[in-house]
């Protein structure tokens, strides 16, 4: 049996993190209960899942003396360290952090085959400075450069491509997951025509070139028009974008977002948010009322839904003030969300790289009846100290929904801005 040493970072990113660690012993120090109850009392995510981690052990230590080790699900022993570790190897031990070390230190000491995890990039290293065996929380990440693309290219016999011109639809030559869009290519004549798979019928079907534009913009590239595909399908419910900067992930999901509600009348709101970071951080820290701070955190949505008033309005709007005041559109902190049921809606994340899975989690499931949620991100431009391309709730989310009818995904990889733009998000 190893032993698990868990840091407070693991349980602050997944409270229920101990039920990781199948027929293995996991230790939690007693310093990590002093941080969780710290941290208990914050009104953000970390004081959310603090109190989710207090609760979970509080509900195990029912079972026995949590000090001398408690049998739990999946063949676990929980224990709960307890003790003081005077300074050792250059460690100055008053500080919670390295109390946490050496208590694995410690039992690695007394002959145990001890594994130290933590989010914190720092304290591995320190862990493996004193000679510990130190490891990254790894259950729900996923190989960036393996992520789903959404999108494959496929060799096609012109009699095929004909077909399809003719009947908008021919049998699926192969597997793929529902929604995702195959590139057919004419093995001879070079002519391509993009479909989408459709799970039900097990065919391709035909996306029609759009004749005109979604709310002023026009899709720049193929990617784009696989995008407004998605976007504007009511029964795709859940949509993920990723791609760098640039690339109008955003734009276009406004665009699609202010057709769906003014235009089509197909959903009551048009919610947009986007996590405040560094992570768990709540608005309150940003100066101003709630208006003033939603307006410096939002400034990105406002100059995007400047742009797209300026170009296309149609005697629906002449201002983005007017179409907040008319509440067709909202903008609102990821914080307000929890809690909300939101049926009739067409919310949109923006900058969903910062969040965790288990964030993500908690926002997808709050989805009420007939609600689309899009949620757009860059996987290599996270601002959280604990997340990362691999780890984030973005990825995770992709490659969990894959397979479902009511999912689709586009990375996108072109950018459509100036080509100082493209090459800042290339280069630097």
């Amino acid at each position: 049996m190893k032993t698990f040493v868990l840091d407070t970072n693991v349980l602050i990113h997944r409270p229920d993190a101990i039920l990781s660690f199948k027929d293995n012993e996991v230790v939690i120090p007693i310093w990590v209960l002093e941080e969780l109850d710290k941290l208990k009392t914050f009104s953000d995510e970390r004081g959310r899942n603090a109190r989710a981690a207090i609760r979970f052990l509080d509900e195990r230590r029912k079972r026995g003396n949590l000090s001398e080790g408690v049998a739990i699900e999946h063949g676990i022993v929980l224990r709960v360290l307890l003790g003081f570790w005077k300074d050792e190897k250059g460690f100055l031990s008053e500080r919670p952090d390295n109390q946490i070390l050496l208590a694995a230190y410690h039992l690695q000491k007394h002959g145990k085959e001890v594994f130290f995890v933590s989010k914190d990039i720092n304290a591995r290293v320190k862990a493996t400075a004193l000679g510990l065996k130190a490891v990254d929380y790894e259950k729900q990440k996923v190989n960036i450069e393996s992520l789903y693309s959404g999108y494959v290219e496929q060799d096609a016999k012109e009699e095929t491509l004909d077909e399809l011109d003719r009947e908008e639809a021919v049998p699926a030559p192969g597997a793929f997951y529902p929604n995702q869009f195959v590139v057919l290519k004419g093995a001879h004549s070079g002519r391509e025509m993009l479909t989408r798979y459709h799970h039900e019928t097990n065919t391709l079907r035909y996306v029609i070139p759009r004749p005109s534009s979604v709310w002023g913009v026009k899709p720049r590239n193929r990617e784009q028009e696989m995008v407004f595909d998605l976007l504007l399908d009511d029964e795709v419910q859940l949509v993920t974008l990723v791609g760098k900067a640039g690339t109008g992930k955003t734009l276009l999901a406004l665009a699609a977002g202010l057709k769906k509600v003014l235009e089509e009348k197909a959903y009551k709101r048009l919610l947009v948010t986007r996590p405040v970071v560094p992570m768990g951080k709540d608005i309150g820290f940003l100066p101003g009322d709630k208006e003033e701070k939603l307006s410096h955190w939002m400034q990105p949505i406002f100059d995007n839904l400047d742009y797209l008033v300026s170009v296309y309005s149609r005697g629906h709007v002449k201002s983005v003030e007017e179409l907040l005041a008319q509440d067709v559109i909202e903008m609102e902190a990821l914080s307000f969300i929890r809690g909300r049921s939101l049926p009739y809606q067409y919310i949109i994340i923006d900058e969903a790289q910062n969040l965790s899975p288990h964030e993500i989690k908690t926002i997808v499931s709050r989805a009420g009846h007939h609600t689309k949620m899009v949620l757009t991100g860059d996987p290599f431009q996270i601002d959280s100290p604990y997340l990362d391309a691999n780890s984030n709730g973005l990825t995770y989310l992709v490659e969990a929904f894959k397979g479902e009818e009511i999912f689709g995904h586009v990375t996108l990889h072109k950018s459509e801005r100036s080509t100082l733009a493209e090459l800042a998000a290339e280069l630097l």
